[in-house]
């Protein structure tokens, strides 16, 4: 008989310790990853009740939202951000924890580092006290963002008490068009479905187009299913999971490897999978994607024009009037066209190397246009490595990027880079809340890394695809 279980359950099934009479399961949880932001406070729960971690060698730490990008000097300026940082020193060494500081070549945002050191493998529970850690989905895991005391709870007994959600398979089949890229996928796929869309529910992508995409693509991707309102995403191991773990610092070797990949590729859904949901889009209908308001699912086409009023219910046009009034916009405006002040490429969604060498095509032999600050921050240390070992840094230099080091930077703003007042960013990230970077009134278009770079080089959103050699539209 064929297993009907789509990835998800079979995941789930074998973390599985009990059904708890709340109606949750208590989940055994294979990898926890922390930061200094939201882990203090579950080390002092720990000290509280006199209680040690159970599994240390299941725990990574690295460091990334509250670093300084252009100076690392300690001790910081900023008082809080070198309170963190002692913090997750501290709270490492008493607990034995493996740290990835600023002096460990591995140290990067939590959400690259995982994958590049071979600790996120497919079949794995992994969680993290930080809303993105769907990205590790890309592996074929079930990865989840949870609170500081969940956090203090893993740490103790590397378990968690959850609700199981629902399953929604989400094809996207055909080709993507030249100028296309991951996050443009995601941002359709969020704008179709809507930011609370994904509420209850784990997202499988499936299709063609995600089984045609890099691991860094389907990160991407998974990274940004939280913001549909999704638990979690996922993409089904194959051999590029495969040839993408081999050789990683703490992927198996030799046989176990082999054993490995084979269970891995085991794992996968089958054709007679079961799903609670499933929906399906065409490649042919995503173009490059630009986000007009305070949340990722107000987007649109970058050669359409802002909706209409009109286009919602009564109950939804107070919000999308309100996203109206604060990105200074107009219903039926265009969105190609407007200016921006800052362009920033990096985030634990855009700032790997595929992304920097997208934005580096379109930053070569021109130059960031007047009045715009456009930043470049790799994801990691190893990263910014590999790019300044293939030239990067030269042509992000000389077209006027500020080449940065490693960290979160302006995705978030708890470190020196920030927006300052009304300024409009074309950025990269993931979020577009209102004061999300770093200025209450400060504004944000999210597009993908290669958009950003066209924004930055014309001073206003650009349709990229007149900018590729030869132009593609």
């Amino acid at each position: 008989m064929s297993d009907r279980r789509n990835l998800f359950n079979k995941v789930w099934d074998l973390h599985a310790i009990e059904n708890l009479p709340s109606g949750q399961t208590q989940l055994f949880i294979g990898l926890q990853m922390l930061h200094e932001v939201t882990s203090p406070q579950a080390f002092e729960m720990l000290r509280d009740r006199n209680l040690k971690v159970m599994f240390p060698e299941r725990t990574l730490a690295t460091v990334d939202h509250i670093v300084p990008t252009q100076s690392v000097l300690r001790p910081f300026q900023d008082g809080l951000a070198e309170q963190m940082m002692s913090a997750i020193e501290t709270n490492c060494k008493e607990f034995g924890i493996t740290l990835f500081d600023l002096k460990d070549q591995r140290q990067g945002v939590v959400h690259v580092v995982g994958p590049e050191i071979g600790a996120t493998q497919p079949g794995m529970t992994i969680v993290c006290g930080d809303s993105h850690t769907s990205t590790h989905g890309a592996f074929g895991a079930i990865a989840l963002g949870i609170g500081t005391s969940q956090v203090a709870h893993v740490l103790a007994t590397q378990t968690l008490a959850l609700a199981k959600p629902r399953v929604r398979k989400v094809i996207v089949n055909g080709k993507m068009k030249p100028g296309v890229f991951a996050k443009d996928v995601t941002l359709y796929i969020i704008r179709k479905l809507g930011v609370q869309g994904g509420v209850g529910y784990a997202y499988e992508y499936a299709g063609e187009v995600f089984d045609n995409m890099s691991m860094e693509e389907r990160m991407t991707v998974c990274n940004m299913s939280i913001e549909g309102g999704a638990r979690c995403g996922y993409i089904n191991p194959d051999q590029t999971t495969v040839d993408y773990i081999q050789g990683r610092e703490q992927a198996p070797k030799g046989e176990e490897f082999d054993r490995a990949a084979k269970w891995w590729l085991s794992l996968a859904s089958g054709p007679d999978a079961e799903f609670d949901d499933v929906v399906e889009y065409d490649a042919a209908d995503i173009e490059p994607t630009v986000t007009w308001g305070i949340n990722p699912g107000q987007s649109v086409g970058v050669n359409e024009n802002l909706p209409q009023l009109a286009d919602y219910s009564k109950d939804d046009q107070v919000g999308i009037q309100e996203a109206f009034d604060y990105m200074g916009l107009e219903a039926g405006q265009a969105i190609k066209g407007l200016n921006i002040d800052v362009a920033f490429i990096g985030s634990c969604t855009n700032g790997r190397i595929s992304d920097l060498r997208q934005a580096a095509e379109i930053a070569k032999g021109r130059h960031v246009a007047e009045n715009v600050k456009a930043l470049v921050v790799p994801g990691s240390q190893q990263v910014l490595k590999q790019a300044v070992e293939e030239g990067l840094d030269k042509i992000f230099e000389a077209a006027g990027f500020e080449w940065r080091g490693a960290g979160c930077s302006m995705c978030l703003a708890m470190n020196p880079d920030k927006l300052v007042g009304n300024q409009i960013s074309a950025s990269s990230s993931n979020r577009n809340f209102k004061g999300r970077q770093g200025s209450p009134t400060g504004r944000t278009l999210l597009m993908s890394p290669a958009m950003v770079a066209a924004a930055a080089i014309n001073g206003y959103v650009s349709d990229v695809r007149e900018m590729l050699e030869p132009a593609t539209v």
